[in-house]
């Protein structure tokens, strides 16, 4: 459910919680992120997914999702900033957004590049709907 504001902390964003601690939530597992323009393609797939749908904290939109790694960095209008730290691995809680309840069509091993990612917190703070974000790729080593 969208939210007007939120405080994000080194766990997570304000008033969010999670009901299977051992897979989801605590510093590496923060904040869940999800692009909007994945989740539009996977709409025009005929699949039943939208916004909120999968789990995700926040849904970005205007980043080449396809560029999101381990070691990217997402920051936020108001100085927030989230590093990824892994690409999520769906389960069957989020089934029914997937015609034939195919939940594994966003596993990274199979679809790279339409995963929803894990996020540490670098930076806590308030974010808001409509903030900008941009995203900088992993540093590579020679």
């Amino acid at each position: 459910m969208p939210v007007p504001r939120a405080a994000v902390s080194a766990t997570g964003l304000s008033g969010d919680a999670q009901n299977d601690t051992k897979h989801h939530g605590g510093p590496e597992r923060a904040v869940c992120l999800f692009s909007l323009d994945v989740i539009e393609r996977l709409r025009g797939e005929g699949h039943p997914i939208a916004p909120g749908s999968v789990g995700e904290n926040l849904t970005i939109t205007g980043i080449d999702w396809s560029t999101v790694a381990p070691g990217g960095r997402f920051e936020f209008e108001g100085g927030v900033v989230l590093e990824v730290s892994t690409y999520t691995k769906p389960c069957s809680t989020i089934r029914d957004s997937f015609a034939g309840l195919e939940f594994k069509r966003i596993l990274q091993d199979a679809h790279p590049g339409e995963s929803r990612v894990y996020t540490r917190v670098i930076t806590p703070g308030p974010i808001a709907p409509g903030a900008w974000v941009t995203y900088r790729a992993p540093a590579t080593t020679p």
